[in-house]
């Protein structure tokens, strides 16, 4: 499907008198956190699992097959564990089957601190992984048997005949085993990895004792203490990290002689098939230069660089090699080196095969394969930008849409890959999950799920498009319009913002992604807009790096096009526009609000970034270099030069303890304004991180609301 029409989800409210039928949200139904949101506002869903090619339901008390057939019940593992001395569970919903279509389930035992395999045929424990009360970080390994785990910053493997081994001991906030390094970027989410032998085990070692210590505070205490946090910062001295691997055997560690780790990035840790070699992306600190490099797992040194790729702005490896199931000597490596996030084929020599996937269109995640028909399955946004649809491509690059081509898919795969298991919503499609062979017309509807705010006064939404500041290159936008809408009525308005990379606001999921405190100011009478502008993700290079060297820049330019749109509509107040975002969306906020003062009425900035000399380093390098080498860039982006400017009436809202972007942003701003004479709000939430949670996100959003309410209503 090439085209995509953008249309109007229309109020079911087409009468007053209906309207009188419908129920008003509270901000309870709308957010996360709230005491009603998943009665009101969360859609039906049932929880699946693979096992092996057959998909089985789990529910609180028993799994079954999609036919009905009951596999086991709650009573049955409970007969079990129970006979052998363990904890009961509490319900069924979160097993796996890591033994294919063997009647085996993996069970997390948290009562007894264990992870069990249960024979439910055999109505018997298979193993019993244990683990501390402490342990975090869990890594369960199917083929050993084993659990890695970290307990203050040491790594441990505990073994299915109830032995642990310590494979670090020194671990320390200084010294960090088994943990995610480089903080969290490059696609990094765990700090082990294990062989597909199951018999060793890769492991991040990262040693920040050179890192600046930011000095958080815990003000539970009787005298509030010190819980100081390693953040480097653009510019300064970064951690340094290796790589080691445990045999779990010999209880030996060896580590990838990969040379000095100085301003290095090691990402994307994979392994080779038949376990004798590791696989890494190493880039230089700049980001612009990256290399594929084998090591020789048993003995650490390095074998072979396998291919390089340069930019002149920056090299962004997110997703580790993934080798062929059918074919060990082939791997499929993801780039943007041709403009947009593509799929390649290589040989294990680091020869380029073919490009598998190509066009003006994002691969968004590779799913797996299928073993059968010798397939990648993967989703993309190929039929439009704002979709997600699931496709197949084979080793000639022949691509096969899979779904129906509307809205938003996500595609979980059997173990064989020849059946798929779709969840997916559309602007019209509350949520429906489907299960189908690869390949196949056919689909089986498990679930088709009824819409939470049918019994509710939904306002109308619209999506569209307008040219970004450049214009050439499309941008889309979602209009909220205010519950009981009256065209020849004035309505104040605000923008809610993002704006940064990784991360966009519109697409094509239920009631277009909207948020719920867009709902809820709507209900209160406000024209609600979203704009993604360039930088944030899923359309290519170019677009996202428009922004590179002047984070913001380019953004409030791109933002200014949504307000000459917002302006042109007649129902729209010019003189009571307002704006909001957090994180690089309170960035987006402040920076609005002091860059164009005129604009904006009232502003609600979350979280902000104010200065990115303050941010980390990977990320804030990647977009900015560094203080050093883009002086000009750090200056002219930087809120602290502008806070003179400020007219409007700004909130500033942060988290006591934010550990992304640190309280010393907003508490920098706030001394600048001061020292300015000019004269923003300031509120924060003790002792929450960058975002606040459960009812304290309730409180937030009734705290934004009321500011807007007072100050722009």
């Amino acid at each position: 499907m090439k085209q995509f029409i953008i249309f109007a989800i229309v109020s079911t409210m087409t009468t007053f008198c209906m309207a009188q039928e419908k129920k008003l949200f509270t901000l309870d139904d709308l957010l996360p956190g709230g005491k009603t949101f998943y009665q009101h506002s969360y859609p039906e869903r049932k929880y699946y699992e693979w096992w092996g090619d057959e998909l089985v339901q789990l529910d609180i008390d028993e799994v079954k097959r999609t036919d009905g057939t009951v596999l086991f019940r709650l009573d049955d593992i409970n007969a079990i564990l129970t006979a052998a001395g363990k904890r009961e569970a509490r319900y069924l919903l979160t097993v796996s089957f890591p033994n294919g279509s063997d009647p085996v389930l993996l069970f997390e035992n948290t009562g007894s601190k264990e992870f069990q395999l249960i024979d439910w045929n055999a109505k018997a424990i298979v193993a019993t992984i244990p683990y501390t009360l402490d342990a975090e970080n869990t890594d369960f390994c199917s083929a050993s048997r084993c659990l890695a785990y970290t307990v203050e910053h040491n790594l441990k493997v505990s073994k299915p005949d109830g032995t642990t081994v310590a494979v670090s001991k020194d671990g320390s906030l200084d010294l960090v085993y088994g943990e995610s390094v480089h903080r969290n970027e490059f696609g990094i989410n765990k700090g082990t990895f294990w062989s597909p032998s199951g018999k060793l085990l890769a492991f991040y070692r990262m040693d920040q004792s050179m890192v600046a210590t930011y000095p958080q505070v815990d003000i539970s205490a009787r005298s509030a203490a010190l819980v100081p946090d390693k953040y480097p910062m653009a510019g300064e001295t970064s951690h340094k990290v290796t790589v080691g691997i445990f045999d779990i055997e010999t209880a030996r560690t060896v580590y990838l002689d990969a040379g000095d780790p100085t301003d290095r990035y090691f990402t994307n840790i994979a392994w080779s098939p038949d376990s004798r070699f590791i696989y890494m992306i190493e880039l230089n600190r700049d980001q612009n230069h990256a290399e594929l490099v084998r090591y020789d797992a048993t003995t650490g040194k390095r074998d072979k660089v396998l291919f390089e790729e340069t930019n002149d702005k920056y090299v962004e490896p997110m997703n580790p090699i993934q080798f062929l199931p059918w074919d060990s000597n082939k791997f499929i490596y993801q780039t943007r080196k041709d403009g947009y996030l593509h799929l390649y084929l290589y040989d294990t020599t680091g020869r380029q095969l073919s490009q598998l996937t190509t066009g003006e269109f994002e691969v968004i995640d590779v799913v797996g394969f299928n073993t059968k028909k010798k397939q990648i399955i993967y989703t993309s946004n190929e039929c439009h930008p704002l979709q997600s649809n699931v496709y197949a491509v084979d080793m000639k690059g022949k691509r096969t849409l899979l779904d129906n081509g509307l809205g938003w898919h996500t595609a979980k795969l059997s173990k064989s890959g020849v059946k798929w298991f779709d969840t997916w919503s559309s602007p019209e499609v509350c949520q429906r999950m489907e299960v189908a062979e690869v390949g196949a017309k056919q689909r089986s509807l498990l679930l088709d799920a009824a819409e939470p705010w049918d019994a509710y006064q939904v306002p109308e939404m619209k999506v569209g498009t307008i040219k970004a500041a450049d214009g050439q290159t499309d941008l889309y936008y979602r209009l909220v319009l205010p519950t009981d809408f009256d065209p020849n009525k004035k309505y104040p308005a605000v923008v809610y913002v993002y704006g940064g990379p990784h991360a966009h606001n519109i697409d094509a999921t239920r009631h277009w992604g909207v948020r719920g405190w867009d709902i809820w100011m709507a209900q209160k009478g406000y024209v609600m807009f979203c704009l993604d502008n360039r930088g944030s993700e899923h359309r290519g290079l170019a677009f996202e790096q428009a922004t590179f060297r002047q984070l913001g820049v380019e953004e409030m330019k791109d933002q200014l096009k949504g307000v000459e749109f917002l302006k042109s509509l007649p129902y729209v107040d010019a003189d009571r526009l307002g704006i909001h975002g957090w994180s690089f969306g309170g960035f987006m906020t402040t920076s609005l609000m002091t860059t164009y003062p005129d604009v904006f009425k009232v502003g609600v900035a979350g979280g902000p970034v104010i200065d990115w000399k303050y941010y980390e380093v990977m990320y804030g390098e990647r977009y900015m270099d560094t203080p050093q080498t883009n002086p000009e860039g750090y200056k002219n982006t930087s809120l602290l030069n502008k806070a003179q400017n400020l007219k409007g009436k700004l909130l500033v809202i942060y988290g006591g303890n934010d550990d992304t972007c640190v309280p010393q942003h907003t508490l920098s701003f706030m001394r600048a304004c001061i020292d300015a004479n000019t004269y923003p709000d300031l509120f924060t939430y003790p002792g929450d991180g960058h975002n606040m949670m459960g009812t304290d996100r309730i409180h937030l959003h009734n705290k934004i609301t009321q500011y807007f309410e007072d100050y722009l209503k």
